[in-house]
């Protein structure tokens, strides 16, 4: 039997803090934190922000979200929505242009019962797609294998992340 060995899973199996932060909410940060490899916070913008999915699903997983605390979609302002989706575009042209998928997965879990692992803070995950990328490993193992780690895919992505667009 063959073993795949991902230690920085057990930092996320131990900690039990689905936010990242060791009790700071995954999505509160400043400006001092964009840059950061740590935080890897890609832009942060007057209602938003984008950052690297720390567990990804694939290479160049972005997450954008509200920079308010809000749970519910409804609850969220016109200006909010408008930038959000703004974001959303920038983040799929930036995937675009650095990684040229083939297609897109953009969703969002509403509620702990969805999936949400931190439900009360509205975000969307854009995940870049290619033909043939779910391997064996996935379906037989429950295992991603990622080519790229993440410092490298926050250094590739943090130059593409400028002013939106209205």
């Amino acid at each position: 039997m063959e073993r795949m060995f991902s230690p920085w899973r057990m930092e996320y199996i131990r900690r039990g803090d689905p936010g990242g932060g060791g009790g700071r909410c995954l999505f509160c940060v400043g400006e001092a934190d964009r840059g950061d490899p740590e935080r890897l916070v890609l832009g942060i913008y007057h209602r938003t922000l984008a950052i690297c999915n720390r567990y990804p699903y694939n290479n160049g997983h972005v997450m954008i979200a509200t920079r308010r605390h809000v749970a519910d979609l409804s609850s969220l302002s016109r200006e909010e929505l408008a930038e959000l989706m703004s974001l959303l575009a920038l983040s799929t042209r930036a995937l675009a242009e650095e990684y040229n998928p083939q297609g897109f997965n953009v969703g969002m879990n509403l509620g702990r019962v969805a999936g949400a692992g931190i439900e009360d803070h509205l975000h969307l995950h854009v995940v870049p797609r290619w033909g043939g990328d779910t391997n064996f490993m996935t379906t037989v193992q429950s295992t991603r294998v990622l080519p790229e780690s993440l410092p490298e895919t926050h250094a590739r992505l943090l130059p593409r992340f400028g002013p939106l667009r209205p």
